[in-house]
């Protein structure tokens, strides 16, 4: 079973080499993280639970999913037990605060963490993950009384938690949503609307449920400027029983291609007619702002679950590769030989990890930036990794999901005719991951951000400050001769982002349609040539090392070739989009052409 998880070594590799742990070291509370025996613990825990824990169970909520009455949701068969052993064992209190009773681990570990967890089951890891992003917003905005009731319940995982922005006919304009908040003279509010897509809206794994829920008050500005946000609980905290229920109702759960062990709900307030309890978290008319800290935090969490589901296909592949023993080698060898001696299943393969490891590497070192963001004693740093991490969300986001589609896809391939038998368990990943791209703000909602908020707006001043990080690591590269390969197509790569950049800066203003038209290529180019520079980094501290004679030279020596092949397969892409990008004009043809 452990080939078929995680990797912990590819973990400890990407931490102690790629992800900036060195400046992470110097913020509070990183205890976890600067013993490195302490650290190994965790995560070698964390499998252990994942696997004896999570692992069986998602094949169960795949197959039953969860259940919906009008008295409420009752989830798959185990996940009960699993989520009471989960929050036994603390897994739940990671990143929380310390003053409520969390961990307050780095995120960067928390991300290790999160992915050996979501790799065995991301529908379970949802719940808490979106519990996670609730406190966030919480600390951020809500005032004292309402972070002192909330947050210890939500950190002790009694509580849990949902974020509610979508409706009906407000999908990802969520300046359209028509929910309405009525003040009280108790200083509470009763809300009226509906909510739809809300993961874990309503589910038997705590006893209460807190959702976050965006709304408009009497007068507010039309647009996602009047839109405030409210702590609405299923159960009204003055009361002790649980029979004293808010007027918040679930009307039912999807349907869904994947993902079954998470419901997903549509959520009625005021179906009863006195309206749902809510109070206002931070400033009327501000919560789009606060609701965005927990939408980032999710945008992350997202990517990291497409990682996770592109590790176990990879590992999964990898080692029915191994097994299946089917056709000749084309070297002439007269016995049939596992399939992984033929050279395609290889090519596979390697695209598989490389990307994987690619989109791992940028993840962990986003979770860098994040600690640094808010915990660096240095103003410099924290800026510079504010604007880092700014520029980096949508294209980890919309890259890292779009390319796990691709990496769960080719695991059923390898897998042949059984990968398209469910029994094989090659599909679950491909239909979980398929919503990665979607929820949380679409690619072509990520794409759009990318050039309208992080290129275009301060005449790609980030954008240039990344590539200029990205020339420190090209420098290295040129001085190591033996990795000239890798060197030559990452400076492709830089010359297309930048010089694509330029282009996008000079015409936007004139020609705003025909520039975003092409943002979602030009989204898949940044990420290809941010997952080339982790693929370069990697093969310099590999490389490094080796020489040193200390670590696994057999793994090292799988990066190197990783590496490699990253450049030689997937970064000549960046180039080739260039033209895309500037060419997408095409599409802003009449309707009646297309």
């Amino acid at each position: 079973m452990d080939s078929i998880l995680v990797s912990l070594e590819e973990m400890h590799f990407v931490l102690r080499e790629l992800a900036d742990v060195e400046r992470v070291l110097q913020t509070p509370n990183v205890e976890s993280l600067a013993d490195t025996e302490l650290t190994d613990a965790i995560l070698s825990q964390a499998r252990h639970f994942a696997q004896l824990v999570l692992l069986p169970l998602d094949s169960v909520g795949d197959r039953e999913g969860a259940r919906w009455t009008p008295q409420g949701v009752t989830t798959a068969q185990g996940f009960r037990e699993a989520f009471r052993l989960f929050v036994e064992a603390d897994w739940n209190k990671l990143t929380m605060p310390v003053e409520y009773g969390g961990h307050g681990m780095p995120v960067l570990l928390s991300t290790a963490v999160r992915e050996i967890f979501t790799a065995a089951n991301k529908a379970f890891c949802m719940c808490a993950d979106l519990t996670d992003s609730a406190v966030q917003a919480l600390m951020l905005a809500a005032n004292e009384s309402l972070k002192s009731f909330y947050v210890p319940k939500l950190v002790s995982g009694e509580w849990s938690a949902t974020m509610n922005l979508t409706e009906p006919h407000a999908g990802s304009d969520v300046g359209a949503l028509r929910a309405r908040a009525v003040a009280c003279e108790d200083g509470t509010y009763r809300l009226f609307g509906q909510k739809i897509f809300i993961s874990f809206g309503e589910h038997d794994l705590t006893d209460n449920i807190v959702h976050l829920v965006l709304a408009r008050t009497a007068g507010a500005p039309e647009g996602s400027r009047g839109v405030s946000l409210f702590a609405v609980p299923k159960f009204l905290p003055e009361h002790s029983h649980r029979s004293s229920r808010n007027d918040v109702q679930c009307a039912g759960i999807e349907h869904k291609l994947g993902n079954h062990g998470s419901p997903t709900c549509t959520m009625v307030y005021g179906g009863e007619g006195q309206g749902a309890v809510g109070w206002m978290i931070g400033e009327e008319n501000k919560g789009l702002q606060t609701m965005f800290v927990m939408m980032n935090e999710a945008r992350f969490h997202v990517g990291m679950e497409a990682v996770a589901l592109s590790e176990r296909s990879y590992l999964q592949a990898l080692a029915y590769a191994r097994e299946r023993v089917q056709g000749k080698a084309i070297d002439g060898s007269e016995e049939p030989v596992p399939i992984i001696r033929h050279p395609d299943v290889r090519r596979m393969l390697l695209s598989m990890r490389s990307q994987t490891e690619a989109m791992r590497a940028l993840g962990y070192l986003i979770a860098s930036a994040q600690d640094l963001t808010h915990h660096h004693p240095d103003p410099a740093v924290r800026d510079e990794r504010e604007r880092f991490l700014d520029l980096m969300i949508p294209v980890f986001k919309g890259w890292v999901t779009e390319t796990a589609v691709e990496v769960t896809r080719t695991s059923i391939q390898i897998h042949g005719g059984l990968g398209y038998i469910d029994e094989s368990g090659a599909s679950q990943p491909l239909r979980d991951v398929l919503i990665c791209p979607i929820y949380e703000g679409t690619t072509g909602i990520q794409a759009n951000d990318l050039i309208t908020r992080k290129i275009v707006r301060d005449d790609g001043a980030a954008l240039r400050h990344w590539l200029a990080e990205v020339s420190q690591t090209l420098a290295e590269l040129e001085i190591v001769r033996t990795l000239d390969d890798v060197g030559l197509r990452l400076r492709e790569g830089i010359a297309a982002v930048q010089s694509v950049a330029d282009w996008i800066i000079a015409e936007y203003r004139l020609h705003p349609l025909e520039v975003l038209a092409g943002a979602v290529p030009f989204l898949r180019m940044m990420g290809i040539v941010a997952g080339g520079w982790q693929m370069a980094r990697a093969a310099l501290a590999a490389r490094r090392l080796l020489e040193a004679g200390t670590g696994h030279e057999g793994f090292l020596q799988a990066k190197l070739t990783s590496a490699r092949f990253y450049a030689a397969h997937v970064l000549p892409q960046a180039p080739a989009l260039a033209t895309t990008v500037m060419h997408g004009g095409i599409t802003t043809l009449d309707e009646a052409a297309i």
